[in-house]
């Protein structure tokens, strides 16, 4: 499955930007910028701290323009992932805009109110952190909380717990994927690729399972990665084979044995 990201790329910098694209075989789509980039700088040790830049403010005649480019892109894509903090000068509901003009599915990983007003585009697939789900939705409890942002409008609801897996609001039910033991390493990166496997999934028509089944697996190898967004796809296989998923009956009869 190709991808194609667009958007902004400051004029400074620019070239890192594009060998970034070279070296993934993407197209580069993003348009140019005055500017500087931003920069995320991640700090791994006992804990893992990350540092993120403001990025430049968008006008209101870029804007315009990226939406008319994203529409044509939105046409010929299988899957669209509307992802990341929203650069200053966006409508704060530029999510739920993006999701109604693409007609095929949208799978959405925000934060804030970028997730709070993104849900009334009613994206497909909403997939926030623990710390996300909270903050969107009022809820401490995370099935509650899937509930929650699944009555404001998101279709399924895969809220990533870190080492408790994913629980996953789904037409099928609530469903759990989880590896058998944690894996330790650098998290960075890790919901992208958590979200880079639901998309697959998606666009290849699996069933919930196993969308989620190889979505945590990808996930698990990014945070074997040292660099954030990275994988080694040749340890695929093996965290295939750790992961098992259960409803949420299944769940509940499992954990009262534990």
């Amino acid at each position: 499955m190709r991808w194609w990201p667009p958007g902004w790329r400051a004029a400074a910098r620019d070239g890192r930007s594009r060998r970034a694209s070279r070296r993934w075989a993407c197209p580069p789509r993003s348009r140019g910028r005055p500017g500087e980039a931003r920069r995320t700088v991640t700090v791994v040790g006992a804990e893992v701290t990350v540092f993120n830049e403001p990025g430049p403010t968008v006008t209101d005649r870029e804007w315009a323009a990226h939406l008319r480019e994203y529409t044509a892109l939105a046409r010929d894509a299988a899957v669209v992932v509307l992802s990341g903090s929203l650069p200053p000068g966006v409508p704060p509901d530029a999510y739920a805009v993006l999701a109604r003009l693409a007609p095929g599915p949208v799978i959405l990983d925000a934060d804030g109110e970028a997730l709070r007003l993104g849900l009334a585009g009613r994206p497909d697939v909403v997939k926030p952190n623990a710390g996300e789900l909270a903050r969107a939705s009022g809820r401490d409890d995370p099935a509650a909380g899937i509930g929650a942002l699944r009555e404001a409008g998101a279709v399924v609801v895969v809220a990533s717990l870190g080492a408790d897996g994913v629980l996953a609001g789904t037409p099928d039910g609530v469903l759990r994927a989880a590896l058998d033991r944690p894996v330790s390493g650098n998290p960075t990166g890790a919901g992208d690729a958590l979200a880079a496997g639901l998309a697959a999934g998606l666009a290849g028509g699996l069933s919930w399972p196993d969308r989620l089944r190889n979505a945590v697996a990808l996930a698990a190898c990014a945070v074997r990665s040292p660099v954030a967004g990275e994988v080694d796809a040749g340890e695929l296989a093996a965290f295939l084979a750790r992961v098992t998923v259960r409803t949420e009956e299944e769940d509940h009869a499992a954990r009262g044995h534990e």
